[in-house]
């Protein structure tokens, strides 16, 4: 029973889909894609490099070996390499080229024609089958050298099976054309004779073609180990690229300090234990009637600009980002790791984003648009820390620190304050900053204390400092 053509299609489209899983089993994300390019350019620079410094060598080495005023042919070849690999550079590009798979089977013509053709400028006369005599072969393993820098594992190898097929065809090409010099094969029967292997290794009518072809297994043996070795190197380049994406993508979700413990353990955030830190929260006042009226479009593009702004000063105060909550976000400092400056890097991130609010409204008021004001409340206390969930884990921060620091941000509608923070906060930024001997600190400028004020969930008032 033939197939439905519907069926047969989807599996015609399907198998391209399917080869390239198999030799990119790792998605091609930008990231990939990225140190793919950045590892393409940078290895054609190297060749090209590489091209000027050892083809004006081999040039110099070349007249070493015949100083005479016809080594310019081979000049010649060597500056059409130069140009060659230029070319290479301008056009090289991730994925396949045919211009440069072109431009590679020129060089490697090019590097032929150069080895095996008779230097058209000189007068010496001697038998075609000499030219292998030379051992030039071994330059072809420069340029298979320079291959590795900066193509594929398949180019690679491909270069080693066209190798090979360009000195066959050129020694069959020579084998068919040549002539015999007459009288050269008999003098060296005539001076060997008595070794026949001898005799034949040194006629110099004679292309020894099991030579021709131990060069040529040779180098495909090269080709293919240095091919795989260059794939070995990709999957690796492949797997940073995966841990960049990795990272980058924790990122997105966790604050660098965060993202910092977790890239360098193995298990850092797993030890549940209590800690001292300072917490933050700001939500903007209003939001709920900001937003009835707007278009859904505005409200969620005034979100992204606010919580852009607050959590960059999270981050450039050294703060985590615990967690976004619609019109706000709640940060704490000290964590996961505490760094003995989390209240006062805790006061600082909030006066920094008083800042940043007032920039933002300036920015606003001046294309016509109604300003956004914000509360926020810091407290210094103990919290819980550790992971919670079981697959997908959450590190998180609770305990009565975390509520006082919310309450606090509460009270500053009534108390028509823009910033309210704890007496154990100021207390604590005193100790950190050395202030308490120096009358109050700048950090502290300008707060009011409003002593004895009742905080939901807490029995005991608090002392509590407001600027406004």
């Amino acid at each position: 029973m033939s197939e439905p053509a519907g069926q047969a299609a989807s599996d015609h489209a399907s198998a391209p889909r399917a080869r390239r899983f198999r030799d990119h089993p790792m998605p091609q994300t930008k990231y990939a894609e990225a140190a793919l390019e950045r590892h393409k350019r940078e290895g054609l620079e190297l060749a090209v490099r590489m091209r000027w410094i050892t083809m004006p060598l081999l040039g110099v080495f070349v007249v070493i070996i015949n100083p005479h005023w016809d080594v310019v042919f081979y000049h010649a070849i060597l500056a059409l390499l130069v140009l060659n690999g230029w070319l290479l550079h301008r056009v090289g590009r991730v994925g396949q080229s045919r211009l440069e798979m072109a431009l590679i089977l020129a060089d490697l013509t090019l590097m032929t024609i150069g080895m095996v053709v008779p230097n058209p400028l000189s007068d010496e006369t001697q038998p075609l089958a000499m030219q292998y005599w030379y051992d030039n072969f071994l330059y072809f393993f420069i340029i298979l050298a320079a291959g590795t820098l900066a193509f594929s594992w398949r180019t690679v190898i491909a270069m080693g099976v066209w190798t090979g097929a360009l000195w066959g065809l050129a020694l069959a090409v020579a084998w068919a054309v040549a002539t015999p010099y007459p009288g050269l094969t008999e003098a060296a029967q005539a001076a060997f004779g008595a070794d026949p292997e001898l005799a034949a290794r040194l006629d110099p009518n004679a292309f020894h073609f099991r030579l021709r072809l131990q060069e040529v297994v040779v180098f495909l043996i090269v080709a293919v180990t240095l091919g795989f070795s260059a794939r070995r190197f990709d999957r690796l380049l492949l797997d940073n690229a995966g841990l960049e994406r990795e990272r980058a993508n924790l990122s997105r979700y966790f604050s660098p300090n965060v993202v910092e413990e977790l890239s360098q353990n193995d298990e850092p955030l797993k030890q549940v234990r209590r800690q001292d830190i300072a917490v933050l929260f700001i939500d903007i006042v209003n939001f709920t009637g900001f937003a009835a009226d707007r278009d859904p479009y505005e409200v969620i593009g005034v979100l992204r600009e606010f919580h852009a702004r607050m959590e960059r000063e999270v981050f450039r105060h050294g703060g985590t980002l615990d967690k976004y909550l619609g019109d706000g976000l709640m940060a704490t400092f000290g964590t996961p790791v505490a760094d003995g400056c989390e209240a006062a890097n805790a006061l600082d991130c909030a006066r920094a984003m008083i800042g940043a609010m007032d920039r933002w409204n300036r920015l606003r008021q001046r294309f016509g648009e109604p300003e956004i004001h914000a509360g926020i409340g810091v407290h210094y206390g103990t919290a819980v820390l550790g992971d919670i969930g079981n697959d997908r884990l959450e590190f998180a921060v609770i305990g009565t620190a975390v509520n006082v620091a919310s309450r606090l941000e509460a009270m500053t509608r009534p108390l028509s304050a823009r910033l309210i923070i704890s007496d154990a906060l100021r207390d604590r930024v005193l100790d950190q900053t050395s202030g308490a001997a120096n009358g109050v600190d700048s950090a502290l400028e300008g707060f009011t204390r409003l002593p004895d004020q009742p905080v939901r969930g807490l029995e005991i008032p608090l002392t509590i400092w407001a600027l406004y």
